[in-house]
């Protein structure tokens, strides 16, 4: 799913902010090890490059975090090139010398890149929803079919998500706060506890750092935002 050029725009330091954990994870598959942003200048090469991508992205390119990743990418050869202490070359499978810079097919490259990132992803996703005693087991099997419950169950999440207190209180307590969002929006307390482990997981999604798994919900924002 492409991302809006307008979100992109929209506040630029704060979307690098909340994205760091995309560029820092996209930069230690390419150099192939942890990194620290106080101490590697590939992290900052990664952040430059980023930035660029967001001046330079169309909608035409496709999924925005995908075409990050080639920038950061590029951006980061283009570093290993210049730079004496830097590896340009890494021993293939047959052990033989394999230049990145030439060897690697784009799209190849681009996919195994996109593929990697969000495995890490849905590890990470599953991992945050083992505190509230969700898997993606039980998460399939709650979900609605309808899309207008669907859009129902996103619009609550949205409004914890914006609602500081209620996230606060729903990371804290790893619980669906029921009764405060049945007194502030007049919803039905058995639709709440229906699909509480549904509501928390696009909660966890939209509040985290997961933007390959955001992009693939497809959220279109409508007249009342």
């Amino acid at each position: 799913m492409s991302l809006n050029k307008d979100v992109i725009n929209g506040s630029r330091d704060e979307f690098i902010e909340n994205n760091k954990g995309f560029i820092y994870r996209t930069a230690c598959s390419i150099c192939k090890r942890k990194l620290d942003f106080d101490n590697d200048d590939e992290l900052s090469i990664a952040m430059i490059a980023f930035n660029n991508a967001c001046d330079s992205y169309d909608e035409k390119y496709g999924n925005f975090f995908s075409y990050a990743a080639v920038v950061i990418r590029n951006a980061l050869i283009d570093y290993f090139r210049k730079s004496k202490n830097s590896p340009v070359a890494v021993f293939s499978d047959d052990n033989q010398l394999d230049y990145i810079d030439y060897r690697v097919s784009m799209t190849d490259y681009e996919l195994k890149l996109e593929s990697e990132l969000r495995t890490q992803e849905i590890n990470e996703l599953s991992e945050e929803l083992k505190a509230y005693g969700i898997d993606f087991e039980s998460l399939v099997s709650c979900s609605p079919k309808h899309k207008d419950t669907r859009d129902a169950l996103l619009n609550i999440a949205l409004y914890c998500v914006r609602d500081t207190e209620l996230l606060d209180s729903i990371r804290t307590k790893k619980a669906l706060p029921v009764k405060e969002l049945v007194e502030r929006l007049g919803i039905n307390r058995k639709m709440l506890e229906r699909w509480r482990k549904y509501i928390i997981a696009l909660v966890i999604i939209l509040a985290g750092d997961y933007p390959y798994i955001k992009s693939y919900l497809n959220i279109k924002v409508g007249e009342k935002d």
